[in-house]
């Protein structure tokens, strides 16, 4: 197992709690606007995957109405923008997330990892990755095939853990720094 890098620590508590400060206006808006749109707190919870296999707690945006569970209307294009994502900036800040890493999965992807793969684990859940940018819009993906749980599990799963370990084996501050200024341009 590789020691976990201390400029990747460094750059994701720094970066992190800078953005916090600047952006704590946008989340003010977002959350407000965002528990007016669903009809309930801004702000929702759930348990995903972390380092070692870990169950930590995510925060996200709520993006959907909390009677009809159907997508709201702000909530659609706060997914689309990525915008729902930006509470994770505390995670980073409490230590269950970096900036860049294998997006965290819920129970029953990265805890079945086997043999090689199980490397990823020793990675923290990221915002972002080359797997989070290259299906980006993976929902609608999944929304056009015949059988979105099988296509998942037997061909968007496994190429992103192909992608999460190759990311494993050439960490570096370098590669991070691309993947973050990749994640800026897509997001334009």
């Amino acid at each position: 197992m590789k020691k976990y890098p201390w400029w990747k620590a460094i750059m994701d508590y720094v970066l992190s709690f800078s953005a916090i400060i600047i952006l704590l206006p946008i989340f003010f808006v977002l959350f407000l606007t965002a528990s007016l749109d669903t009809g309930f707190l801004g702000v929702f919870r759930q348990e995903r995957i972390g380092r070692f296999g870990k169950v930590f707690i995510i925060y996200k945006f709520r993006t959907y109405h909390i009677k009809t569970h159907t997508k709201s209307f702000f909530g659609r294009w706060m997914r689309k923008t990525k915008l729902d994502e930006l509470p994770q900036l505390f995670n980073i800040l409490k230590g269950d997330m970096s900036l860049v890493g294998p997006r965290p999965d819920i129970s029953g992807y990265y805890d079945q990892l086997n043999n090689e793969e199980q490397l990823i684990l020793n990675l923290k859940p990221g915002l972002t990755s080359e797997a989070g940018i290259k299906y980006r819009n993976e929902e609608e993906i999944l929304n056009k095939q015949k059988d979105p749980l099988q296509y998942n599990d037997e061909i968007l799963f496994p190429e992103k853990v192909k992608m999460n370990l190759e990311y494993y084996h050439r960490l570096s501050f370098k590669n991070d720094m691309y993947i973050l200024l990749k994640t800026f341009s897509v997001l334009r």
